[in-house]
């Protein structure tokens, strides 16, 4: 592949011919997504639509044990401030992959966790290796998941699956994963790459005007019901409860000390 970015930190952007390729390049911070990493992955699309690629896959290094582990807590936002509001590095970036031109396949190979997962969510295709687990795991640290969150989860696995990975913050199986529509694919990690870039190529070699424009209809489509504006803020007034709690502080305090919360419900 040619290397089409000078000095990458924390993304390494390549590209060749109709394909582009996003990857982390964070592995001593178990590729978190921390704010720089964010606007890296965001230019990096941006960049690979200018230069006309017809797909683009985000990896993470062959051999990863994490593809990548969410949001970096760290980063969050204290106590009284939603930490995933429209504005927030996590939703823009997830609005930048639903939103680009081109489609977006998660070649996923080591756990995802947290934010991760709605990354995952976010792409139009997930293939994974054997041996990958997913975790939703914002009830671990004491974090209100948002609605448009919800409703990812909702659309790829139904409201009993979606409620079970949220309230339990288990990880489950790929095999689980693919079979509750989660994911596409799993195959041995031996083939994950050459199996993930010919389906790439497959999907270039089809005409790229007509992919776009039903790119945009699933889009429009799986954005979920509309709802009232009352109902708009009973959820936001819900999801406040929460981040202005001593839980949600103890849940950040915890995690920065790498101790288990004590959750008082309060």
């Amino acid at each position: 592949m040619n290397d089409s970015n000078n000095g990458p930190k924390f993304i390494i952007k390549t590209r060749e011919d109709r394909i582009g390729t996003l990857q982390f390049n964070n592995d001593a911070k178990l590729n978190a997504l921390n704010h720089e990493m964010m606007q890296e992955f965001v230019q990096g699309l941006l960049d690979l639509e200018k230069e006309g690629v017809l797909v683009i896959i985000i990896r993470a290094r062959s051999g990863a044990r994490i593809w990548s582990a969410g949001h970096d807590i760290k980063e969050l936002p204290e106590p009284r401030r939603d930490p995933l509001s429209y504005g927030e590095g996590l939703e823009t970036l997830l609005r930048h992959v639903q939103d680009c031109l081109v489609l977006v396949i998660a070649m996923v190979e080591g756990s995802v966790w947290g934010g991760a997962c709605d990354l995952c969510c976010s792409c139009d295709m997930v293939i994974a290796a054997e041996g990958v687990t997913f975790a939703m795991t914002p009830a671990k640290i004491g974090i209100p998941y948002n609605a448009s969150g919800l409703i990812h989860f909702v659309n790829h696995v139904g409201v009993n699956k979606a409620k079970e990975m949220f309230f339990t913050a288990q990880p489950i199986p790929a095999v689980e994963a693919v079979s509750n529509g989660f994911i596409n694919h799993v195959v041995p990690v031996a083939d994950l790459e050459k199996f993930t870039y010919h389906l790439a190529e497959t999907i270039a070699s089809n005409a790229p005007l007509a992919i776009r424009a039903i790119k945009k209809q699933f889009r429009l489509l799986t954005k979920g019901t509309l709802i009232d504006a009352e109902t708009a803020e009973k959820i936001q007034s819900i999801r406040r409860e929460v981040y202005d709690s001593a839980d949600y502080g103890e849940g950040i305090q915890a995690f920065k000390e790498k101790r288990k919360p004590h959750f008082q419900g309060r």
